[in-house]
């Protein structure tokens, strides 16, 4: 009975990601990278092309992650409970409220690379109802008003350039927009052309969305591979996926997936490939 018991027990363990026993090749993995770049080294056979260093790519690339081994943290700092998600962490904080889910993590880390090259102009995004929301007009002290579906601007502060009102613009975009709107504002591309900072999108209620955060290539065959990350609900941290497909490149991803693409969370269609 004892030993029927444990084994109910420790199959239940593994169905909840505290056992893992998914395959990975350690030569891929460097564990004591602090970045995309520096943690997961190129499969055998590929390289990394040049980024420009004012690049959304190169941004991504180097994104900090947490050490190796640590648990994503829901925004109320619980952690969470499926372990066979992912790699590795992204080291960003996500704030204290349960908005930065998937289409919001993609819609940050966009906003964050402007941020960072000081092109604030170009930090804007449109709430579920098209409402265009410019984070230049935020900064100037206006605020969102939302009555029913209409929504107007309202000079209500001073301006602003801190980050503690960057990230309150940010709160706002999150709590307004989502997968639905996001996918509308992007354009559609072929997985042959597909580039790091490009999203596997599906907008709806619900939706999901995972970004392309770095990206190989096999300079004789042309063929490519890319590591993909992701948010979630409720809200937590960034993650870069695993592939539970093919251990023996995970994390990679071939990009000759076919017509369907398998993560840990979602499963999207090569034509739900879009850009900013």
């Amino acid at each position: 009975m004892k030993i029927k018991f444990l084994f109910i027990a420790v199959i239940l363990m593994v169905a909840f990601g505290f056992f893992s026993f998914s395959k990975t090749n350690n030569l891929i993995i460097n564990i004591e990278g602090n970045t995309i770049q520096q943690r997961f080294q190129t499969p055998a056979g590929f390289v990394r092309q040049a980024e420009s260093e004012s690049s959304f790519g190169f941004f991504l690339r180097n994104l900090p992650l947490k050490p190796s081994g640590s648990n994503v943290l829901y925004f109320d700092g619980t952690v969470k409970f499926n372990r066979n998600v992912y790699e590795a962490v992204v080291n960003l904080p996500i704030g204290k409220q349960d908005l930065h889910q998937c289409a919001d993590a993609v819609m940050r880390l966009r906003a964050d690379y402007f941020y960072s090259l000081k092109q604030y102009d170009k930090i804007h995004f449109n709430f579920t109802n098209g409402f265009r929301v410019d984070y230049s007009k935020w900064r100037a002290g206006y605020r969102i008003a939302v009555k029913g579906n209409k929504t107007s601007w309202v000079k209500t502060a001073k301006p602003s350039y801190s980050y503690e009102t960057y990230w309150k613009y940010l709160e706002t975009v999150f709590m307004y927009a989502g997968t639905a709107s996001l996918e509308k504002e992007l354009k559609t591309v072929k997985i042959s052309d597909v580039q790091i900072g490009d999203i596997f999108i599906k907008g709806g209620f619900p939706g999901h969305a995972v970004i392309v955060v770095d990206l190989v290539v096999n300079l004789k065959t042309n063929q490519k591979m890319m590591l993909l990350a992701q948010s979630y609900m409720p809200a937590q941290e960034l993650q870069i996926l695993k592939n539970p497909n093919n251990g023996s490149i995970n994390p990679w991803y071939a990009t000759d997936f076919g017509s369907t693409l398998k993560t840990p969370e979602w499963t999207f269609s090569s034509s739900q490939l879009k850009r900013f």
